[in-house]
């Protein structure tokens, strides 16, 4: 999952979400700091976190579920200790067999979702939400 057609700063620009120059911003920011150009250009002001979800859905594929105004397991909950939750920016949301759908802020990282599997035991099913959701979802359900 690491290599992607098109990248997210082309899509945004594609959309009319910023332009090349406010990406080139972003980009050198990234660059100089670290850091997902998503949160970047967020955090400069350019775009709200549901663009960059929508623009990730579009560059991945990856369904959107607004995961703060879901009702979870607390048994599932709990198969991603709160810690973790957190800190990844990560919650379990349902589990079919050994599956367990996982909603995240960066489905992009392979490393995250293996360890994640490492983690639960599970095969990872990966959905997107926006940060905001995801710690709404964390508060409400830990």
């Amino acid at each position: 999952m690491d290599a992607y057609k098109v990248l997210l700063g082309e899509i945004l620009i594609q959309r009319k979400k910023i332009t090349r120059e406010q990406l080139d911003a972003a980009l050198s920011t990234q660059k100089e700091k670290g850091g997902f150009l998503g949160e970047i250009l967020v955090n400069l002001g350019l775009l709200d976190e549901r663009d960059i979800v929508v623009a990730l859905v579009v560059q991945c594929g990856l369904p959107y579920i607004a995961v703060n105004k879901y009702t979870i397991d607390p048994e599932i909950v709990r198969l991603i200790p709160k810690e973790v939750a957190q800190k990844e920016k990560v919650i379990a949301l349902d589990r079919i067999g050994e599956i367990l759908s996982v909603v995240m802020i960066n489905p992009l990282t392979d490393d995250k979702k293996s360890y994640l599997e490492s983690l639960t035991k599970c095969r990872i099913a990966t959905f997107i939400s926006t940060k905001s959701e995801i710690e709404e979802a964390i508060a409400r359900n830990y």
